[in-house]
């Protein structure tokens, strides 16, 4: 009895492992979708191939072998510009940024963008809270770093403005322009704020991980 009620819980302990590693892969955006996930499109898909084979073969009996060459043909021009076009966004879901990209987003879209940049580096990002115009995101990260990042529109000054309101122990500021020497000696006379510049935000953005760029510590 001792040794059966072992080897379940050295099974549970597996399985909870694989669980957190699922997880942790998902927040990074490497584990892929779920069959639930992608049977719709895969349903649409072989609906598709059905569609465009019985045609062929309609279009062969009709016409001959040009029609076969025809469709060929149109995939040949089709596929690549279809490539093209969805890369830049799948590029986007797995929170990479070009610096057009970024300079392009509102105050939410930036929210959003730093969600995806976050899970990309490993963390769990709860939706971006507040209004459009003053985003929140909330993080935690596997070694139990909590973040909270806030947003500033290009040129508002900082020391001026209300205390940020109790949250995680590090705040993150994110400016897509250049903070002032004032708004860096105001950031380090306050504990757990850490500020987030343009040229910063392009290399998160490009791929380097925050830990590189912020102390997180």
């Amino acid at each position: 009895m001792t040794m059966w009620r072992g080897t379940t819980g050295r099974s549970a302990s597996r399985r909870a492992r694989r669980r957190d590693t699922v997880r942790l892969l998902r927040a990074q955006g490497r584990h892929g979708p779920e069959f639930r996930e992608v049977l719709p499109a895969l349903t649409v898909l072989v609906l598709v191939l059905c569609a465009g084979v019985a045609g062929l073969a309609a279009g062969y009996r009709a016409l001959g072998v040009v029609v076969p060459f025809v469709f060929l043909a149109l995939l040949a021009v089709v596929v690549p510009l279809a490539v093209r076009a969805l890369r830049p966004a799948a590029r986007r879901r797995r929170g990479r940024y070009t610096t057009e990209e970024i300079a392009a987003l509102d105050a939410a879209g930036l929210a959003s963008a730093v969600s995806r940049m976050l899970r990309r580096d490993g963390w769990s990002v709860r939706p971006p809270s507040g209004d459009r115009v003053r985003p929140r995101v909330r993080a935690r990260h596997p070694r139990g770093h909590r973040l909270e990042v806030v947003f500033r529109p290009v040129a508002e000054p900082l020391p001026d403005e209300d205390p940020p309101g109790a949250g995680p122990p590090l705040l993150l500021i994110v400016h897509r322009g250049t903070f002032s020497a004032r708004d860096a000696r105001w950031a380090r006379h306050r504990a757990g704020t850490r500020l987030m510049d343009g040229a910063l935000l392009r290399r998160w953005a490009d791929g380097t991980p925050l830990d590189r760029l912020v102390d997180l510590r």
